[in-house]
C-alpha cells in the first residue's frame, strides 16, 4: 500500500500545474465549508453570550408592538405596568417578580457628551437575586447597596474607553447622567456582551426619580419556584396578561420568554443559515469532483503504454485499479488538507472580527472530529470521482495499450 501512495504522489508531482488546477474546485469547497462552520460556531457562541442571563429559572416578560427604536420593552403602544407585576406575583408557581426598566439617556464625562442606557437594580431582598439573574460580577470596587443613591456601577467597556468619552472611567470618577452627578463605585467584569459591557446600574428608586417613568415597566423578571414549573408558569403568565390586557390567544401584544426558548430560536436561525450556505459551498466540491474525473480520464489516455508495460510484467487488474484509485483520492486529500488550513485561518480571523464588533471574548474552537471527517471525506470524494477512470485503466488490453 505504501508503494501505491509513493507512485501516486510521484505521478501528481509529475503532472504539476494540471494537478494544482484539479485541486482548486475541492480546495475552494472545503475552505468554504470549514470557514463557515468555524464562523457559525463562533457567532453562535458570541450571540448566546449576549443574553447574559445565568439563571435558568427566570422568565422575562415584555410588551410587544414596538413603534420606536430603543431598549427592550421601550417605545411600545401598550406598555407593561407595576399592576402587571403585582398580578404575576400572585401566581402560585411564581417565587417573585420584579420590574426592570432600561432607559437611554444623556451622559457627560471628561467634557464629552454621549448617550447610553441605564437599568435599575431593585432594593431590598430582590437585589441579590437580580445580580444572580443578570450574572454580573464586579472587577473593581463593589456592587450597589441599599442607600447608594448617588452612586452607579458601570460596564467594563467604560473602563476600557470603548464608550466614546476619550478617557477611561475608573472607581471614583464622576459622571453626569440626565443633569445629575453620580460617583462610580464599581466596574463590572467583562461579559463579552453589547448589553452588559455597556450598561450602567443604578438603584431602582434613584433611577425612577431621575427618569420619571412612573408605573411603566419595560421588562418583568419572574423567578419560578422550580425549573420543572417553567412551562406551566409561562402559560399561567400568558393567561393572566391576556385577561388584564383584553387580548385573545394568538393576538398577544406581549412576549413571555424563557432563556432556553430564546437561545433555541437563535441557534435554529443560525443553524439554518449555516446549513444553507454549506449546501451552496458543496457545489464547488461537486465541481472539483468533476475536475478529478476529467484529469484522471486524461491521465489514463496519456499513460496507455505505462499501463500496458505494467500488465505485461504481471500487474493484476486490481493493482492497476488501486494505483489510479489512490491517485485520485490523493487529489481530494491534498485539496481537503489545504482547504482545512485556509478555512481555519479564515474562520479564526472572522471570530476575531466578531469579538471586536460585538465586544465579546469568544474563543475559537478546534473540532478535531469535524476536521478529521472533512479530511477523510475529501479523500473519499476524490477516490469515488476517480473510480470510473481507474476501472477504465484496469480493463485496458495490454497489447493494445502497448501499441498506443
Amino acid at each position: 500500500m505504501k508503494d501505491y501512495f509513493v507512485l501516486a504522489l510521484g505521478n501528481l508531482k509529475h503532472r504539476g500545474l494540471r494537478s494544482w488546477l484539479t485541486l482548486i474546485g475541492i480546495l475552494i469547497g472545503i475552505t468554504a465549508v470549514v470557514a463557515l462552520v468555524t464562523l457559525g460556531n463562533g457567532l453562535s457562541a458570541a450571540v448566546n453570550g449576549q443574553f447574559g442571563v445565568s439563571s435558568t429559572e427566570v422568565i422575562s416578560v415584555q410588551a410587544g408592538g414596538l413603534n420606536a427604536f430603543g431598549p427592550p420593552g421601550s417605545g411600545v403602544v401598550n406598555p407593561l405596568t407595576i399592576e402587571d407585576v403585582a398580578a404575576i406575583n400572585k401566581i402560585d408557581s411564581v417565587d417573585f417578580a420584579f420590574r426592570r426598566n432600561i432607559v437611554t439617556t444623556r451622559m457627560e464625562f471628561n467634557k464629552n457628551v454621549n448617550y447610553g442606557f441605564i437599568t435599575n437594580i431593585p432594593v431590598g431582598q430582590l437585589r441579590d437575586f437580580s445580580y444572580q439573574a443578570l450574572g454580573v460580577n464586579i472587577e473593581e470596587g463593589r456592587l450597589l447597596k441599599d442607600g447608594d443613591n448617588n452612586y452607579v456601577v458601570v460596564g467594563n467597556n467604560y473602563m476600557t474607553d470603548k464608550i466614546g468619552f476619550e478617557k477611561p472611567i475608573r472607581i471614583g470618577s464622576r459622571i453626569n447622567i440626565n443633569e445629575k452627578d453620580f460617583t462610580v463605585i464599581g466596574i463590572l467584569e467583562k461579559k463579552g456582551s453589547l448589553v452588559f459591557d455597556n450598561v450602567i446600574l443604578m438603584n431602582g428608586d434613584t433611577m425612577e426619580n431621575l427618569m420619571s417613568y412612573g408605573d411603566q415597566v419595560d421588562i418583568i423578571a419572574v423567578k419560578v419556584k422550580s425549573k420543572d414549573l417553567m412551562i406551566k408558569t409561562k402559560e399561567d403568565i400568558e393567561k393572566v396578561l391576556r385577561t388584564r390586557r383584553h387580548v385573545k390567544e394568538g393576538e398577544e401584544d406581549f412576549q413571555v420568554s424563557t432563556p432556553e426558548a430564546l437561545l433555541s430560536t437563535v441557534n435554529s436561525i443560525l443553524g439554518g443559515i449555516q446549513a444553507f450556505i454549506i449546501v451552496i459551498a458543496s457545489v464547488s466540491i461537486l465541481v472539483g469532483a468533476v475536475g478529478i474525473v476529467n484529469t484522471m480520464t486524461t491521465s489514463v489516455l496519456e499513460r496507455k503504454k505505462e499501463i500496458g508495460t505494467m500488465k505485461a510484467i504481471g500487474a493484476k487488474n486490481s493493482q492497476i485499479f488501486l494505483q489510479f484509485f489512490i491517485e485520485s483520492g490523493l487529489l481530494g486529500l491534498i485539496g481537503g488538507l489545504i482547504g482545512i488550513l485556509l478555512g481555519g485561518m479564515i474562520g479564526f480571523a472572522g471570530i476575531i472580527g466578531i469579538n471586536q464588533f460585538l465586544g465579546s471574548n469568544t474563543t475559537p474552537n478546534i473540532d478535531f472530529i469535524f476536521l478529521g471527517s472533512v479530511l477523510f471525506g475529501s479523500f473519499i470524494i476524490g477516490a469515488i470521482a476517480g473510480t470510473g477512470p481507474a476501472l477504465q485503466a484496469a480493463n485496458q488490453d495490454p497489447v493494445e495499450a502497448l501499441r498506443g
